[in-house]
C-alpha cells in the first residue's frame, strides 16, 4: 500500500512537469502565430489548453482522492498542497498562451503587432519558454539554488515590459489605439506567465525547505554578500 502511495505521489509530481513542458511549448508556438500571424498556427494553440486542463483536472483529483484516502501529513501534504498550488500556475499560464494565440486569431490576416515591436516580443515568447523550461526542471530535480535563480531571471521580463510601455507612451507611436490595447494585453499576458513560472519555482522551495522562498532569500542575504 505504502508504495503505490508512492507511486502516485511521484505520478503527481510528473503531471506537474508535463503541464510545465506544455505551457511553454504553447507560449513559443502562440508567439510565433502572433508575430508571423498564423491562424493555424494559432488555432492549434487554443485547441491544444484543452489537454492542460485535462492534466490539471486530472492531478486533482488524483491529489483530492490521496487526501481522503491517506490522510497523509508533514512532507507527504506538504507535497499533495502544494502540487494542487503548482497545478493552478500551470493552468493559468497555459490561459495566458492561449489569450496571446487568440489575439493572433483576433487579427488574422494582419498582426497585432507592429514590425518595430518584433523584436521586444519574440524576446518576451522566448524568455516565458526559458523560464517555464527551468520551472519543469526545479519540479524535476528539487533544486532549490535553481527554483531561487528564477526570480533574478524574472527581472529581464520586467524590463522587457517596461519597454513596451517606453514605445506606447512615446509621442512618435503611429499605430492607434487598437494596436497600442493589443501590445499593453501582449505584455501583461507575458509578464503574467512569467510570474507563474517563478510562482512554480517558490512553491518548490517550499515543498524542499518548508520555508517560504522570500523568508529563506532574506535568511541567505548576510552570507551571500
Amino acid at each position: 500500500m505504502r508504495d503505490a502511495y508512492h507511486e502516485e505521489l511521484d505520478s503527481i509530481g510528473e503531471g506537474l512537469v508535463e503541464m510545465a513542458r506544455l505551457v511553454g511549448s504553447a507560449i513559443g508556438r502562440a508567439t510565433t502565430a502572433i508575430l508571423d500571424a498564423d491562424l493555424k498556427l494559432a488555432e492549434n494553440v487554443i485547441a491544444a489548453d484543452e489537454k492542460v486542463d485535462d492534466l490539471q483536472r486530472d492531478l486533482e483529483a488524483r491529489a483530492i482522492a490521496l487526501l481522503a484516502r491517506q490522510q497523509p501529513v508533514a512532507t507527504d501534504l506538504r507535497i499533495v498542497v502544494t502540487s494542487l498550488r503548482m497545478s493552478a500556475d500551470l493552468e493559468r499560464s497555459g490561459d495566458l498562451a492561449q489569450h496571446v494565440a487568440k489575439l493572433a486569431r483576433l487579427r488574422f490576416p494582419q498582426t497585432a503587432v507592429p514590425r518595430d515591436l518584433h523584436a521586444t516580443i519574440l524576446e518576451m515568447g522566448q524568455l516565458a519558454q526559458r523560464l517555464m523550461a527551468k520551472a519543469a526542471e526545479v519540479i524535476i530535480t528539487k533544486d532549490v539554488d535553481l527554483a531561487l535563480q528564477l526570480e533574478q531571471d524574472d527581472d529581464a521580463m520586467d524590463m522587457l515590459h517596461r519597454t513596451l510601455f517606453q514605445h506606447l507612451m512615446d509621442d512618435r507611436w503611429k499605430h492607434g489605439i487598437e494596436t497600442a490595447v493589443d501590445v499593453t494585453l501582449l505584455g501583461r499576458y507575458y509578464e503574467r506567465f512569467a510570474d507563474h513560472a517563478v510562482s512554480v519555482a517558490k512553491r518548490v522551495v517550499y515543498l524542499v525547505t518548508g520555508e517560504h522562498a522570500l523568508r529563506r532569500q532574506a535568511g541567505r542575504l548576510p552570507r551571500d554578500r
